[in-house]
């Protein structure tokens, strides 16, 4: 690690979606021209891992200001240090497990207010569950995601914010190696 560093994980949000093609090697170099250390990507789907000094929040605005001047298009940012995962592992959103069921966890910038928490909730179906807990959206949903009326337009609308969703099993695997 670099000195005065501390690692984070960052969740981007629109990449290798919705036609936003970005290889991992320029992904990665994007970050490496930041003065970013310790620079990996971890499967395709926008997340990065980095070391670097500063306060996240200041971190989050300086790399989404670079990305979208670099590719062209928004990308919300959402970083995460591997505490902060272990901690949103832990938290047990679903106590019951439900068979057959995927659940998501959508990183946002701010928790929730109570409306959008609200709007969010009211949105539980048979086939959708949500949770929320601090800058975490929980969302299981039993069967396929083509049965869910839910997406993530809908999702944001009632946040009031963007998110960007990951399966738990990349959030696990991401804790795991760098926890």
């Amino acid at each position: 690690m670099s000195p005065g560093g501390k690692r984070h994980v960052a969740f981007l949000r629109a990449i290798n979606v919705g036609g936003h093609t970005v290889e991992m090697a320029r992904l990665k170099k994007l970050f490496e021209q930041l003065g970013l250390g310790g620079v990996e990507t971890f499967i395709a789907s926008g997340n990065v891992i980095f070391e670097a000094a500063g306060a996240a929040a200041a971190l989050e605005k300086k790399i989404a200001a670079h990305l979208e001047k670099s590719l062209g298009y928004e990308v919300a940012t959402f970083l995460r240090s591997p505490a902060e995962l272990a901690a949103v592992l832990a938290h047990g959103a679903f106590p019951k497990p439900r068979a057959g069921s995927t659940i998501h966890i959508g990183f946002l910038g701010v928790p929730a207010t109570a409306a959008a928490k609200r709007q969010v909730l009211a949105l539980a179906s048979e086939i959708d569950d949500f949770h929320l807990n601090g800058r975490e959206l929980y969302w299981r949903c039993a069967g396929r995601f083509s049965d869910s009326v839910v997406s993530g337009p809908k999702l944001e609308k009632a946040l009031g914010q963007p998110t960007t969703m990951r399966k738990i099993t990349t959030v696990e695997k991401l804790a795991k190696k760098y926890g």
